[in-house]
């Protein structure tokens, strides 16, 4: 008997896209799945539309809640898991349809904790894949328990993301997601992998993760700030447990820190008084020590630092400038995604879910 996998479901106000995520896991070539959709308050179809599921396939369980976000959504899930393996999927997003089989098929073979697939960052008609996640050799990449909380902090082979692994249910069952944050996976990433002992890479693309206009990530407001605030936590775990891991994690920490400052500063007016932004000064200013050594080895980043601690908006004006060189192509652009364009098929099953 195939373990079961159970996949859930967080749905709020996604109508339009459901049923293609929803049909794209009851096609897997893997059967034995436990469905969980969790209609968080949804005001629109979605509740309908789960409950319509339950009856067209017994494996699908749908349960309405009110609403208390992606967070409080996914939890609730985990509490009628009956999977040996769990899935996250959100619902706006859609699978290949031999994700599941690959994915345990690879966990079982190599007696993983842990097994994270490729993917693309679908857009309304091309793909981009993303290729740090994904190249040519191995195609199976095996990560020791020593070697993956630096991979996580990097974040580039391992991400932080939930979506697009599949994780051992016992592995996770008592790690509850943060809720009320956005990137709440900041704050629960860090707390799985340091229960890890095997990671497993697989580089074929097998996730879809939709880029929406109208998504919580896509209209930047000073709740984005949340992914600071999930770092700065993440930080203090590495010190505890991986201090040798502690200038890599000041690192993108500075960095995500400089990049929010600039967001702030093109959205002022979300930022009253610049409230936000006197904090992230602040911040940098009072840990610049740190910053400093931690920036060393990147030298744009180290750059950019120096100058923001002359003035922000000096560092401002120096990414205006490299921004004008790129665009006259005087100054490479890093490649991190392939283009990959709808085939006309698959354009006509997008059309006919929307």
């Amino acid at each position: 008997m195939l373990p079961k996998v159970s996949i859930i479901v967080p749905v709020y106000k996604v109508e339009k896209y459901l049923r293609r995520c929803i049909d794209s896991i009851l096609s897997q070539t893997y059967r034995n799945l436990d469905v969980i959709l969790v209609n968080d308050g949804s005001p629109d179809n979605c509740g309908r539309i789960a409950e319509e599921y339950t009856t067209i396939d017994k494996r699908v369980r749908a349960f309405h809640k009110e609403n208390g976000g992606l967070s409080d959504a996914r939890n609730f899930g985990m509490k009628y898991a009956a999977g040996v393996y769990t899935m996250f999927v959100d619902s706006d997003d859609w699978l290949e349809p031999e994700m599941v089989e690959q994915m345990v098929k690879t966990i079982e073979k190599y007696a993983a904790d842990i097994v994270q697939s490729a993917f693309y960052y679908a857009n309304e008609d091309f793909l981009l894949l993303e290729k740090s996640s994904a190249t040519d050799k191995p195609q199976v990449q095996v990560i020791g328990k020593e070697a993956l909380m630096k991979e996580l902090v990097i974040n580039q082979k391992v991400k932080n993301f939930a979506w697009g692994k599949l994780y051992k249910t016992a592995l996770i069952e008592d790690i509850p997601f943060k809720k009320g944050v956005l990137f709440e996976d900041v704050f629960w990433a860090h707390q799985v992998m340091h229960r890890a002992d095997k990671y497993v890479l697989l580089n074929q693309p097998f996730y879809n993760y939709f880029q929406r206009e109208d998504s919580i990530v896509a209209d930047y407001s000073p709740r984005n700030l949340d992914i600071i605030k999930g770092l700065k936590e993440r930080h203090k775990f590495i010190q505890q447990h991986y201090p040798d891991l502690s200038l890599k994690s000041s690192k993108l920490l500075l960095k995500t820190c400089l990049e929010h400052y600039n967001l702030l500063f093109l959205n002022r007016k979300k930022d009253p008084g610049g409230k936000n932004r006197k904090e992230i000064q602040s911040y940098i200013k009072t840990n610049i020590k740190q910053f400093k050594q931690a920036g060393k080895e990147d030298r744009q980043l180290y750059r950019q630092l120096v100058f923001f601690h002359v003035h922000p908006w000096v560092n401002i004006a120096y990414l205006g400038g490299r921004k004008y060189l790129r665009r006259l192509k005087l100054v490479p652009v890093p490649v991190t995604t392939q283009r990959i364009n709808y085939s006309k098929e698959a354009r006509r099953n997008e059309k006919a879910y929307s």
